[in-house]
């Protein structure tokens, strides 16, 4: 297969390569006898785009094995196996139940268990049709089989969201596993707003349960609510990670007209939606005018640590990087962004963003999901069915 190859180059001087000094020895040869400081000019690498595999079919979610294959979900309910270089499909895994694909459902994330390397469960989000009474409505659902080869063994459906509702927007939904193995799931509020709020239902909230889909002792249990439910007040949350060092969940979510967030989770925490929001409803003049319930968050909800307007960006997958490759971006948060068609960078000081930019525009691709591989670059799939890797340029 064909590899594209798409340079761009850091547009604050960003010096990826190391400068080497040398200093001559006095009267030793190779030097000018005077003692000075020789300084060898930096070689400066730049991070390039390689496009892998154009063969996806509107590609969701990706992870990878522990042998460096890739697993990567499509959006039509097929879950496939790509060699570890990236270029080949090797293999359709079997075993998937149905999905409902119509709008923004069907196969969504994928995640491994933290012990697969012992016993190969792996777990993934989709939008579930209804049956008997709730035929013609969905939810999303969490699933996990253990993976035998190309195929799913064992599987059972962990988690469904409730209520199951029409409509085929905002299921959400990505995975992350905390350092405990207990279970994050993001799930979207299925474009109804007003279940965000509502403590009964587990639309618009992120849960946290266990890897067979119990509910762990300590989580918040709110008065009134679901006992799975960690957060809520959330609209349609695409992005999810871990933050190494501290075990907590960070999460990216759809705004209305602007509004897109990027939320640091409180175990019990109201983030807001759909009673504020820094974003405006659709169709409303652009403006701060325009901001639901007035924009600001505090003190009845929580702040978003960064937002977007006054246009959305509809933020998709994150991680924070932690590879050795891009030396200088250990730490930062990367984030795929669909109507951006970018990829965003944000350098934070503890909890607060030092600096934010957009990266690789100019390949004009809907970045569905980011993930760091096992050999620290920077793996992008895009809704267009593109794999693309970033590494430096050799030069």
């Amino acid at each position: 297969m064909m590899r594209k190859i798409i340079i761009w180059r850091i547009s604050l001087g960003l010096l990826l390569g190391l400068g080497v000094l040398a200093l001559a020895a006095c009267g030793g040869g190779g030097g000018d006898g005077d003692g000075s400081l020789q300084v060898e000019q930096p070689i400066v690498t730049s991070p390039v785009a390689i496009t892998l595999n154009t063969s996806l079919n509107q590609p969701w979610g990706l992870t990878f094995l522990p042998d460096n294959r890739i697993l990567v979900t499509e959006k039509i309910g097929r879950m496939v196996i790509l060699s570890a270089d990236g270029l080949i499909v090797q293999a359709e895994v079997s075993g998937l139940p149905l999905v409902e694909p119509s709008g923004q459902g069907g196969l969504l994330d994928v995640a491994l268990d933290p012990d697969f390397a012992t016993d190969p469960w792996i777990y993934w989000t989709y939008s579930e049709p209804g049956t008997g009474t709730e035929d013609g409505l969905a939810g999303t659902a969490v699933a996990r089989g253990r993976l035998e080869g190309n195929a799913l063994q064992n599987l059972e459906v962990i988690y469904r969201q409730v209520p199951k509702v029409s409509g085929a927007g905002h299921f959400g939904s990505r995975l992350a596993f905390r350092d405990d193995k207990t279970l994050f799931v993001t799930l979207g509020e299925r474009q109804l707003g007003n279940p965000a709020q509502d403590l009964t239902t587990s639309l618009g909230k992120v849960i946290r349960i266990n890897r067979d889909g119990t509910v762990p002792a300590d989580n918040p249990m709110i008065d009134g609510a679901l006992p799975e439910i960690w957060s809520y007040g959330h609209r349609n949350p695409q992005g999810a990670a871990i933050r190494p060092g501290d075990d907590v969940l960070w999460i990216t979510e759809h705004g209305p007209q602007g509004g897109d967030e990027l939320n640091r989770i409180s175990a019990g925490g109201n983030y807001g939606w759909p009673l504020v929001s820094y974003g405006c409803n659709y169709g409303d003049p652009i403006g701060d005018a325009c901001r639901i319930g007035g924009g600001i968050h505090s003190p009845n909800f929580i702040e978003p640590v960064s937002y977007w307007v006054p246009t959305s960006i509809a933020p998709a997958g994150m991680i924070f990087y932690t590879g050795s490759g891009f030396s200088q971006w250990q730490g930062n948060v990367f984030i795929g962004s669909l109507a951006g068609t970018a990829l965003w960078r944000i350098e934070l000081n503890g909890d607060t963003v030092v600096s934010r930019e957009s990266l690789f525009s100019e390949l004009g691709e809907r970045i569905r999901d980011v993930e760091q591989g096992r050999d620290g670059w920077i793996y992008l799939i895009t809704d267009s069915g593109k794999l693309i890797k970033l590494e430096l340029e050799k030069i």
